[in-house]
């Protein structure tokens, strides 16, 4: 796995935490086995037992430090040439607002059973981040911090999870 240093935040014994290459939406985190499997049960104790507390300190900085309304986390990797991996996807307010004012996104709601629902689920919000902050040309604008000052930040919050780590991992 070839990481740009500018996307690299942080390592640990088996994962490798960065933000997503193609991503513009500040927050989109990709915490990767350095292994190469594909399933939780080929992993290393240590592995497992860093994943958790990793995971953890994602989605508090991701909450507390930049306000992330909710904070999706999926597993991925089931490819060859691709290791199990994890997204962590922040969604903002504005990112929310943008997904309902896009009337292109309204048509998902056509197939549901029909009963009444004011809110979206995480499968709607992140086919919306994917689809418009990694993979469209021209991408919305972003609200707050940008990409490269939310990868500082977020350095700068796993720096103290990076020194605990021989100890017992702290959530911040």
């Amino acid at each position: 796995m070839n990481i740009p240093e500018h996307c690299h935040i942080f390592e640990s014994s088996g994962w490798v935490v960065s933000h997503r290459m193609n991503s513009t939406l500040p927050g989109y985190l990709m915490i990767s086995s350095k292994v190469d499997a594909q399933d939780l049960s080929e992993l290393s104790e240590t592995a497992l037992s860093e994943l958790g507390p990793l995971l953890a300190v994602a989605q508090r900085v991701l909450k507390h430090e930049l306000l992330a309304q909710w904070v999706y986390i999926g597993r991925y990797g089931h490819t060859p040439a691709c290791p199990i991996h994890f997204h962590v996807i922040p969604i903002y307010d504005w990112v929310a607002d943008l997904f309902w004012k896009d009337h292109r996104y309204r048509l998902l709601e056509t197939f549901t059973d029909g009963a009444s629902n004011s809110l979206t689920d995480g499968s709607e919000l992140t086919l919306f981040v994917w689809r418009e902050f990694c993979e469209r040309p021209d991408p919305p604008p972003v609200s707050g911090p940008s990409v490269r000052e939310v990868i500082a930040l977020l350095r700068e919050k796993l720096r103290p999870y990076l020194a605990a780590k021989k100890k017992r991992p702290t959530l911040l």
